[in-house]
């Protein structure tokens, strides 16, 4: 069932969101979607149909993945295994927005050389740390503008109520660099104690030492909150 939809996302009231089923299937999933089309859904949120796709999905971020990577990520679901599932529909009892912005034309590949820069696209569009990691807003979506990383979003499951850390100097500042690798690779704090879903570790596990250099790098660079 990898990518076949199903995972439910409960803010009631706001909205109850179901994932899609995302595999090649051509009548369940997006195997009938051009390459363009998945991009578009992706950044842009927006499905073939012209439908808007609502939250969890971080359109705001995925705005900045670049042409490479977006290319990437269609690979990958193009190659995966095609699963004949149609999961419920997501329901919203907020509005959403007609368009999460003009259309996204062409994003450039991040900088490597440029280890601050790189490491907040690898948080940001790429892994979307700082969605997660930053504090609800009025609104209850991450305030990114003024309370970046600080922490504070919670997350209901079968392991009950998870709330992100505040990931500013404030929250790691005293955490070696190693530790904080190995809390984001492991999921385990200085202190030994474990995080908590959602925090993806398996996917975290198999980041390359750069790319979690430059995360590191990047955290370390955020105003303390």
């Amino acid at each position: 069932m990898e990518l076949a939809g199903g995972l439910v996302f409960d803010e009631s009231p706001a909205f109850v969101a179901v994932a899609p089923n995302i595999t090649p299937d051509v009548q369940t999933g997006i195997g009938g979607w051009t390459d363009a089309q998945i991009v578009a859904s992706i950044r842009e949120g927006r499905r073939p149909d012209g439908t808007i796709i609502g939250p969890p999905m971080p359109i705001g971020l995925y705005r900045g993945l670049s042409d490479g990577d977006s290319a990437a990520i269609v690979a990958y679901l193009r190659h995966s295994e095609p699963v004949k599932n149609t999961p419920d529909k997501s329901k919203y009892n907020v509005p959403l927005p007609p368009n999460y912005g003009s259309p996204v034309a062409a994003v450039p590949e991040p900088n490597r050389a440029y280890k601050l820069a790189y490491g907040a696209y690898l948080a940001s569009p790429a892994g979307h740390c700082t969605e997660c990691h930053s504090t609800p807003g009025p609104q209850g979506a991450p305030d990114l503008a003024g309370s970046l990383g600080a922490g504070g979003m919670q997350f209901k499951g079968p392991w009950g109520v998870s709330v992100a850390s505040n990931i500013t100097p404030t929250g790691i500042g005293k955490w070696t660099d190693a530790q904080v690798k190995t809390a984001i690779t492991k999921g385990v704090r200085p202190d030994g104690s474990k995080l908590l879903p959602p925090m993806g570790i398996p996917y975290y596990a198999n980041i390359a030492p750069a790319d979690l250099d430059a995360i590191v790098a990047y955290l370390r660079s955020l105003p303390a909150k």
